[in-house]
């Protein structure tokens, strides 16, 4: 049986004492890949995405019986995937004592590291802009741009109005766009 892409199916058999693994594991499958790659756009690091995401369906197993359909459950997992990455990054900024500049520099060259890194390559340069944004902006050009996440959705996952994350949006590609262009 493949997956049940139905997310009141996969939630009815969760809900069921005697199929409630399956269905969970059909749940992990079915948003995985998204919420891995939406993980690894914020902490960037292979290892530290997956370590966030085994968190996050660590939370979201404890968690489900309560979940209340009053949103999807795409944004109620999003909405976990990314205070979760936010968990991740303040850990990081508060262990090593270091600034924000320091954790985003580190990030810059976790970056700079990958065997596929070319500074002069659009991709690259996109991603260097992207990391130079302030935090909340890089989340929210990451669900705009990567996720194609409706402002409506993501005013619920970042508990933020559209306006304002309209707003974070236009900055953030004004700053993105200045990058590229000069830098």
């Amino acid at each position: 049986m493949g997956i049940i892409q139905d997310d009141k199916t996969l939630l009815a058999l969760y809900r069921e004492p005697e199929t409630r693994e399956r269905g969970f594991t059909y749940i992990i499958q079915k948003y995985q890949e998204r919420l891995y790659w939406h993980v690894r756009r914020l902490v960037l690091d292979h290892d530290d995405a997956n370590d966030v995401l085994q968190n996050v369906f660590v939370k979201v197993w404890k968690n489900l019986e309560g979940f209340r359909e009053d949103a999807q459950l795409y944004t109620w997992l999003y909405k976990i995937a990314t205070n979760e990455s936010l968990t991740f990054l303040e850990k990081q900024k508060k262990n090593t004592s270091v600034s924000l500049s320091d954790v985003e520099t580190g990030l810059s060259n976790t970056l700079k590291a990958d065997s596929q890194f070319d500074a002069n390559k659009l991709e690259w340069k996109l991603q260097r802009a992207i990391l130079g944004l302030p935090e909340k902006q890089r989340i929210v050009f990451n669900l705009r741009y990567y996720d194609e996440m409706p402002y409506e959705e993501m005013s619920r996952v970042l508990s933020t109005s559209e306006g304002a994350l309209k707003a974070s949006y236009h900055h953030a590609v004004k700053k993105i766009e200045e990058f590229i262009k000069n830098g």
